[in-house]
């Protein structure tokens, strides 16, 4: 767990709907008679001029807690007894009247006692109930002992591009600096391939917005006008490292299909499919006939998953799940992910320009992977984060999925934008050869290269076999 004080200065908050709704359900509604001028709405109150956000920080500021986070960092040689405490700060909220709090995962993964403070100054040690770092979302739950204002959840999948958004957080009431209000619109959904450092979410289809998230607010709720929660505020993307930047917020359906699973067993049960997928190129929709550059196209099918018993193969582009239009590969993976499981799923593909309609069961992730009695398949699912990448053991099976002739390495499935490996010009399908003038053939190589190399700023030379079959050099700066 970094310092606090690091924490921030990198300025990251590290960051479908199944139809699950664990928040109580309310007729809050927003003001009714609400004008333009200038440029924030206001309410007419018998004359009077009033800001809504007035009326949404009222309804549910008492919800929104701090949270410290005690961790034990070892900051002193090892020859030394003792470690030193740190203590991270963050915000949350509470979404059900009974002392269950969202938050982010980062803040809490790692603490060793967790401490909620309330609007009303009551001090309550926390219970870790669940953690979801491939979302970053995290439970907590306390015992309270006053009565406790709850925030509703709203629905993200309804929101539309320069909406009102609210973000609320406590980040330090022990300094007098509590719950801090910003406000903004909804400056876009579905973003994606972010990079926050090594915990970085899998999973993320987050909502972009210029409601400023301030050092501490991360776990706080983002809201609408009718003081509902639309998302849990996650991170800040900015050049500067301070607060002002681009923020973002995983969104709140997203939190309400994983939240049950967090209440009820602790971590998540994801779905699982049983494809590599890929964006849809201009020339990939000339091919198949399609209107508009769209859906996702399916780069390989593993054996014996719930996409080859559907019929799916590679080249198809799903342009439809569960009767939902498809855009890019990072909202199917959350669906896909987040889906109700073992009951039939529609779904359309466009194959040699036709469309069609299949449906697909899909399985629990985990259960699967358990189920299958060939180690080297189950390895073919084993994901590390290594500067900005996703990798996974290059074996004989991915390369007779994908057509190509199999070599000693470690598979890129993934490459974060602006991460390290994306400034090196490294791309998913990339295998890597040599790291360092090491020969890296499995993951295991990978991370007793980077054990060697973490703490140093130098540059650190690859070699690599491009997606075409060329042997190339890279070099990485951390």
């Amino acid at each position: 767990m970094i310092t606090s004080v690091a924490f921030f200065c990198i300025a990251v908050g590290i960051l479908v709907s199944s139809g699950l709704n664990v928040s109580p359900k309310t007729q809050a509604q927003g003001p009714t008679n609400i004008a333009q001028t200038g440029p924030y709405p206001v309410v007419d109150k018998s004359g009077e001029l009033e800001s809504p956000f007035v009326t949404v920080v009222d309804k549910v500021k008492n919800a929104v807690v701090n949270i410290s986070a005690l961790s034990r960092e070892q900051v002193v040689p090892w020859w030394f007894r003792g470690s030193n405490y740190a203590t991270s700060y963050g915000s949350g909220f509470f979404f059900r009247e009974d002392g269950y709090i969202l938050t982010n995962n980062h803040l809490v993964r790692k603490a060793e006692e967790l401490i909620v403070r309330t609007a009303s100054g009551y001090k309550y040690e926390a219970k870790l109930v669940g953690t979801d770092p491939e979302t970053d979302l995290a439970v907590l739950k306390v015992d309270p002992e006053e009565k406790i204002t709850a925030i509703p959840f709203g629905d993200s999948d309804a929101l539309k591009v320069g909406d009102w958004a609210v973000a609320i957080g406590n980040p330090f009431p022990q300094q007098g600096l509590d719950r801090t209000v910003t406000v903004g619109v909804i400056s876009a959904k579905g973003r994606g391939n972010l990079y926050f450092g090594r915990e970085t979410p899998n999973y993320q289809y987050y909502i972009q917005t210029d409601a400023s998230i301030n050092p501490g607010n991360s776990g706080g709720p983002l809201l609408n006008l009718r003081g509902e929660c639309i998302g849990v505020n996650a991170a800040i993307s900015t050049p500067s490292g301070g607060s002002v930047g681009i923020g973002f917020a995983i969104p709140i359906n997203l939190a309400r299909a994983v939240v049950p699973d967090l209440i009820a067993h602790g971590k998540p049960r994801r779905g699982w499919l049983g494809v590599w997928l890929s964006k849809v190129t201009e020339r990939d929709a000339k091919q198949q006939d399609l209107d508009a550059v769209k859906g996702v196209m399916i780069d390989s099918v593993f054996s014996n998953s719930p996409a080859k018993k559907a019929g799916i193969k590679q080249g198809d582009i799903i342009v439809s799940f569960n009767n939902q239009p498809i855009d890019d590969p990072n909202q199917l993976s959350v669906m896909i992910s987040t889906v109700k499981k073992s009951q039939p799923i529609p779904m359309e593909i466009v194959r040699n320009g036709n469309e069609q309609k299949l449906t697909v069961t899909i399985v629990d992730r985990d259960t699967f992977l358990a189920s299958m009695s060939k180690k080297e398949e189950r390895d073919d699912f084993q994901i590390s984060q290594w500067m900005g990448m996703e990798l996974i053991d290059y074996t004989p099976e991915i390369a007779r999925a994908l057509s190509i002739e199999y070599v000693d390495g470690v598979f890129v499935k993934r490459v974060y934008s602006g991460s390290p490996a994306d400034e090196a010009s490294i791309i998913q399908g990339t295998i890597i050869l040599q790291i360092a003038n090491t020969p890296t053939k499995s993951l295991e190589d990978v991370e007793k290269v980077a054990i060697k190399l973490k703490g140093q700023n130098k540059r650190i030379p690859l070699i690599v076999q491009e997606p075409d079959g060329t042997i190339a050099r890279k070099v990485i700066r951390p």
